[in-house]
């Protein structure tokens, strides 16, 4: 079935353009025709600004119970992951299923059309495996789907608390003991037309030095994205040191980990030779903003980073907020807080973060453009809204990244069709009442 929508204004790379008619057939697009003035007879009608779905390329859908929680008070990174053990300790594959599919609808409404889940809850909370022991990764391929977006399940190893030390009481359910068990596991896990399986190792104090080759050659073997939680505590890189001398990024390059198909995610405190093997190794690196702030964890070198080599995406991790557009801006305003000077990034390469990079980071390399052949994914942000309306259609990309926010979009489009319409999810008809519902299912 073909269809077409006309756009009334659209980012199409580093142009934006008025009157763009796209044909869609088969869940891509198939011609984009621009200067189409008026829109074609049948044409859904976007009006706003229209760009590529957004992919939120770090997720742990279960930490959005934490959100208002952990904000109360004071503490550290590791205060805030014993309340965040508290919520994973009480996860059912039901329970995790019904939180997930909100927070993808969520997700959907803020314009993603694409998320990487960095999955470590596998088991019982014992440890003890389910009858299906990829039960809980299946819930959340299940909740994508019916929240109507993509999901790259990066199926994570997790093996230890820390160097050289077993796996806590909270931390039993993440672990299959070895990398060899953790990989027979997940290979039980199957691609499907929304589904991109990948591989992530939690951190370099959750997994052992001596199997972190063993992840690494599951994903190369599978052409899959590998990614890895780096340096995003100080206390991290000193233990390192301590048990290995040497830096997180240098275990990992020495172990084969770094490469064009792995991200590492946060990459906040590294030495100028960290920077140079990751840049020089095209690893990416996934910015989380929002959660880095809040969490405290610092300005990660992303100036460096990229201009080394190594291709930015964007997460909201935590989901302290889930806002694609945010994390965007954070990026931003954060260099130039810490710089004191400002446009280390054009309005253009923020989105394209947000968008193309975090689809390739991902596995999903055809989705991210406005262009033929690409999935047919994309979200239109309203220009009228008390914080869009004003500025020149034109600049449409510097109104989205350094006005708008997840509250001004319209519309979502996966796989050409509306998942939310006129600001609404069109398969959950209540999104708000969702979340309420499955986050006190798990204080109960």
């Amino acid at each position: 079935m073909t269809r077409t929508y006309w756009l009334e204004h659209a980012w199409l790379g580093p142009a934006v353009e008025t009157g763009v008619a796209l044909e869609v057939s088969d869940g891509r697009i198939a011609a984009v025709r621009t200067g189409v003035d008026a829109p074609p007879p049948g044409a859904e009608i976007l009006r706003g600004f229209t760009l590529p779905g957004l992919a939120n390329a770090h997720s742990h859908a279960f930490h959005r119970a934490l959100r208002g929680t952990v904000q109360v008070g004071s503490g550290t990174f590791w205060t805030w992951r014993e309340v965040m053990y508290s919520f994973a300790d009480r996860l059912t594959p039901e329970t995790y299923h019904a939180l997930a599919r909100a927070v993808y609808a969520e997700m959907a409404l803020a314009g993603v059309t694409a998320v990487g889940e960095f999955h470590y809850v596998h088991h019982a909370a014992d440890g003890t495996p389910y009858a299906d022991p990829n039960a809980m990764g299946e819930a959340l391929l299940d909740a994508a789907a019916e929240a109507g977006i993509r999901i790259t399940l990066l199926d994570t190893a997790y093996l230890s608390s820390g160097f050289g030390q077993p796996p806590n009481r909270h931390q039993l359910r993440f672990s299959d003991g070895t990398a060899e068990a953790w990989a027979e596991r997940c290979s039980g896990l199957k691609e499907r037309d929304h589904v991109r399986i990948g591989a992530a190792i939690h951190s370099v104090r959750a997994v052992p030095a001596g199997q972190l080759a063993t992840v690494a050659r599951w994903a190369e073997e599978r052409r899959a994205p590998l990614h890895v939680h780096l340096s995003e505590q100080t206390a991290e890189n000193d233990a390192c040191r301590q048990a290995y001398d040497c830096t997180p990024t240098r275990l990992l390059a020495d172990h084969g980990v770094l490469g064009p198909r792995t991200t590492g995610v946060h990459n906040t405190h590294l030495t100028d030779d960290d920077i140079r093997l990751i840049g020089s190794s095209s690893t990416g690196t996934c910015m989380c903003p929002t959660t880095e702030r809040d969490l405290a964890d610092g300005i990660g070198p992303a100036v460096a980073l990229q201009a080394a080599g190594s291709p930015l995406s964007l997460g909201s991790d935590s989901h302290a907020v889930i806002d694609l557009l945010e994390e965007a801006r954070a990026m931003e305003l954060n260099e130039r807080l810490r710089t004191r000077t400002r446009g280390h990034w054009t309005a253009a390469a923020l989105l394209r973060a947000a968008s193309a990079d975090g689809h390739t980071a991902l596995g999903w390399e055809d989705a991210g453009v406005l262009e033929p052949g690409a999935l047919a994914d994309f979200t239109t942000i309203a220009l009228d809204s008390v914080r869009t309306a004003g500025p020149l259609p034109r600049l449409g990309a510097e109104t989205a990244v350094f006005a708008a926010t997840a509250a001004d979009v319209r519309h979502t489009v996966v796989g050409g069709r509306h998942v939310v319409r006129d600001g609404a999810h069109t398969r959950l008809p209540d999104v708000p009442r969702a979340l309420a519902d499955a986050v006190e299912a798990l204080r109960a």
